[in-house]
């Protein structure tokens, strides 16, 4: 039987692992997680070379690729045929994944807006939203809060994944580090028009196909929903500027029953975005809401990739 083409069993056993172990455990430490360390370097490196080109930006991601790929964990477990990758991309996947992160976030916040400490929740919300919060009443901020759920549900758990399962410890380091770098300089500013735009258009490349499993993710952990779901997302994802964080808002809003989209401003510049689905207003409570679909998607992929590991073995014993 040909499994040339289906992935190793070690790689996909290893993903389910590392998003169970950070459902589990969290983030590392800051000062010891590998992503603190490689924005460092990329800091570092844009000091050097930066200029107000894409060729220059260019260099910047195929550097920052480069980087992050080649501090790929390499432990493995000798000898054995099936789970000689499992352990490193386990570790992998664990540093490039941030669901726990994610949730415990966007649950702090949502109870400081519920108990009514809305300073304080406009003074948490940077960690987790990069619009401005100023004058932001506390139904914008679910809304922000809602939104950011589901985008980063895709960078933060399904893709870092999903690479981690395709590609093995490379795919994981290599996805975290287009998308940090993306964090770093892909913003629509003069600064980094054109030197970020290479970073930018690599993350949508790398998220393009984790955001549309994620829609299928959510879509099958809330069954009743599923063909809202598909319809809003097929009506209404390209009303966002984002090609992946569309789909994933969207979906996010029909299985909720909310309304997602509108004006948000980001320092000088303001964005008007059309409405992603048809339900009420978000309110504070929906915050939880919205973080336990979340966490229902991670726990739904991290049980498909075992039956695919399963799977996998499966089929390479067989002559």
């Amino acid at each position: 039987m040909r499994t040339a083409s289906f992935p190793r069993p070690g790689r996909l056993a290893g993903a389910a692992l590392g998003l169970a172990a950070d459902r589990l455990l969290g983030e590392p430490p800051a000062r010891l997680h590998p992503v603190a360390a490689f924005g460092s370097a990329m800091a570092r490196f844009e000091a050097l070379a930066y200029r107000d080109s894409r060729a220059a930006g260019v260099l910047h991601a195929a550097t920052g690729v480069a980087l992050g790929a080649g501090a790929a964990p390499r432990v493995s477990i000798r000898n054995h045929p099936f789970l000689a990758e499992a352990p490193a991309t386990a570790v992998a996947a664990y540093a490039a994944a941030a669901g726990r992160s994610l949730a415990d976030t966007a649950l702090s916040i949502g109870t400081r807006l519920e108990q009514g400490r809305l300073v304080e929740a406009a003074e948490a919300l940077p960690a987790l939203v990069g619009r401005d919060p100023t004058g932001m009443d506390e139904k914008e901020m679910a809304r922000a809060v809602v939104e950011s759920v589901a985008e980063n549900t895709v960078d933060a758990v399904v893709a870092p994944v999903l690479w981690a399962a395709l590609a093995g410890p490379a795919g994981a380091f290599g996805y975290r580090a287009v998308n940090t770098m993306d964090s770093m300089v892909g913003h629509k500013n003069p600064r980094y028009l054109h030197y970020g735009w290479a970073s930018a258009r690599l993350d949508d490349v790398a998220n393009l196909v984790p955001a549309r499993l994620t829609v299928a993710l959510v879509a099958a952990v809330r069954p009743g929903s599923a063909r809202d779901v598909w319809r809003v997302v097929r009506r209404d994802a390209s009303r966002h500027p984002s090609p992946n964080a569309g789909p994933a808002e969207a979906a996010f809003a029909a299985a909720l029953g909310l309304q997602l989209g509108g004006t948000n401003r980001y320092g000088d510049r303001t964005e008007v975005r059309g409405p992603l689905g048809h339900g009420r207003t978000p309110e504070p409570a929906d915050i939880a809401r919205a973080v336990r679909l979340s966490q229902d998607v991670g726990l739904l992929l991290t049980g498909l990739l075992l039956a695919a590991a399963l799977v996998s073995a499966t089929a390479r014993t067989r002559p």
